[in-house]
């Protein structure tokens, strides 16, 4: 797979074209050679408590023999609903050695939601913490879940820091709301049982799925993504050939503020960083940015992936530029557009390149990424990782050259299988290998692409198209300016017009002042007809503003 790769023969950094995809029969296989290999090193880390690869590699033995004797059955799905604990990588992996299908679910999901992903998913166990199981008692009656396994915020932190968060979880910030859900057992009391049984480690084949990812449903009904061992071994492989020459194996600290449950940081937090012997420092709220902060100062991270939400709220966080980044290797940007004005401040700030990457939980996520090697391309989401085509074609399906804009499709080993239970979705996402993207980008001479914005988020101002995140952009660029969303709204003369709903970081700013910024930086059609001031924006649990809300309210 050659066709849209020409920088094959001088790819930087002396990252190899290709990965063997595989060379692993199933993602327990890599798994276990992980856990081996860097069995007394650091593997997992949350408010203090510190786990090594070894016992990671024990509990999730132990939980997984404990689901197995519940009779839960390999190719049976099980459902993991919790923030960033160190539970979770123990739940994840004991799963997976059993077998188990994992289906990753947003703990801030209502009861709705919950229904859809479980009964959609068939899903015959859950882990849940215990803030969401007054969710959960629900709708239990309407799904097919009989185990049910709970767990606490501070339960594997030890004796006494456990009993004192849970005191303040429970007690006095009052976050677990009353519930009954009869037969539940405690994730303490899960790992206490399963060491009285052997697990019997399921092997698989390339082709089993392990994961249903569901896409956010931010438009139509939420789908799983079907992913399998080849998909996942692959993605992560890809991840070390693009990293491996610029990471020291075995030494390097991770911040993880990204929730696992979400498809960049399960793969490249929880798998890859994992799978190159990184300690994965988790953090449980990374909306409460003073935990951020001293999560800086009580460890030397070298990793730090986010969003550019998250970069953007670290950068103007009032401690942060007094933070020693002298350890700081690789700063990763992805899941929505990365703000020239935020990368450039960012680098500014902490000496590192911030490289924006791009991917899609269809594509188990990682698609492209910048060379890592300080050279990357500011603006642009780099060249496609190793094994991997990537093209632009237009409405017609002529595939476009540099310059040409059109729509990204992907062709690669990391691509899902399908959507579960949807073949007529999947026949329409997936065309001849190629899997359809939905995103507006194009392709310059060197290779590196760019994203322009999405299909469903183009503005049309009397026939002109006009994408959102250029807007955003320059608005980003105004010193007054913290946070910035421009959607299309109705309008009689032109059809729609570009409105922008701004966080201000400085109060003096105006409706007035923003439009002329606007008009000495964009050409006419293009410049904002509305400003809308807010304390806030609507994200995803991730960070991703909202545009789709935002538009609804103006429908």
């Amino acid at each position: 797979m050659t066709e849209s790769r020409p920088w094959l023969t001088n790819y930087p950094g002396g990252v190899p074209a290709n990965i063997d995809a595989d060379a692993y029969a199933s993602l327990n296989d890599l798994i276990a050679e992980i856990m081996q290999k860097y069995r007394s090193k650091k593997a997992f880390a949350c408010m203090g408590k510190e786990l090594t690869f070894a016992q990671v590699d024990r509990y999730a033995d132990r939980f997984g023999a404990y689901l197995q004797s519940r009779g839960l059955k390999p190719g049976d799905k099980v459902a993991l609903m919790m923030p960033n604990l160190l539970q979770y990588p123990i739940a994840l992996f004991g799963c997976l050695r059993a077998g188990l299908i994992i289906v990753n679910t947003n703990p801030l999901y209502t009861p709705r939601e919950m229904k859809h992903q479980f009964t959609d998913s068939g899903a015959k166990a859950i882990i849940i913490a215990e803030n969401f199981a007054s969710n959960l008692e629900q709708i239990i009656g309407e799904t097919e879940i009989q185990t049910v396994i709970l767990t606490s915020i501070g339960e594997m932190l030890g004796f006494p820091k456990k009993q004192i968060v849970n005191y303040v979880v429970r007690r006095v910030r009052k976050m677990v709301p009353k519930y009954n859900i009869p037969n539940a057992i405690t994730f303490g009391e899960a790992l206490k049982q399963g060491s009285k049984f052997n697990i019997q480690r399921h092997m698989g084949s390339p082709e089993d799925v392990v994961a249903l990812q569901y896409t956010g449903g931010t438009t139509g009904v939420s789908k799983g993504a079907m992913l399998t061992n080849r998909n996942l071994v692959s993605n992560m492989q890809q991840v070390f050939a693009y990293g491996r020459p610029f990471v020291k194996e075995g030494e390097e600290i991770a911040l993880c503020a990204l929730p696992l449950y979400h498809i960049y940081a399960f793969t490249v937090n929880c798998l890859a960083f994992m799978g190159m012997g990184a300690m994965n420092v988790l953090i449980t709220n990374a909306r409460d940015l003073d935990t951020v902060i001293k999560t800086f100062k009580s460890y030397k991270i070298s990793l730090v992936t986010g969003v550019n939400t998250l970069f953007n709220a670290m950068v103007n966080h009032k401690d942060f530029a007094s933070l020693d980044f002298s350890h700081l290797r690789l700063s990763l940007g992805g899941g929505m557009a990365v703000q020239r004005p935020v990368a450039e401040r960012w680098q500014q700030i902490t000496g590192c390149f911030l490289s924006e990457g791009y991917g899609l939980t269809e594509a188990s996520p990682v698609v492209t990424t910048n060379p890592l090697d300080g050279s990357g391309r500011l603006g642009t989401i780099g060249l496609p990782l190793p094994s991997t085509d990537v093209r632009v074609v237009d409405d017609q399906g002529i595939v476009q050259g540099p310059g040409g804009i059109g729509e990204i499709q992907v062709r690669g080993p990391q691509v899902m299988k399908g959507y579960y239970n949807r073949p007529e979705e999947t026949s329409k996402t997936i065309v001849d290998g190629w899997l359809n993207t939905g995103d507006i980008g194009t392709m310059d001479e060197d290779g590196y692409f760019k994203i322009v914005d999405r299909k469903k988020d183009m503005i049309n101002v009397s026939g002109f198209n006009v994408f959102p995140n250029e807007i955003e952009e320059v608005v980003a660029g105004h010193d007054k300016v913290l946070e910035v969303a421009a959607v299309g709204v109705p309008d009689s003369k032109s059809g729609e017009v570009v409105k922008l709903y701004v966080v201000k970081k400085d109060k003096s700013l105006s409706e007035k002042e923003l439009i002329n910024y606007c008009r000495d930086n964009l050409t006419g059609y293009k410049v904002p007809k509305k400003v809308e001031f807010r304390k806030e924006l609507p994200k995803t649990n991730v960070g991703k503003i909202l545009r789709r809300e935002l538009r609804e309210e103006n429908a």
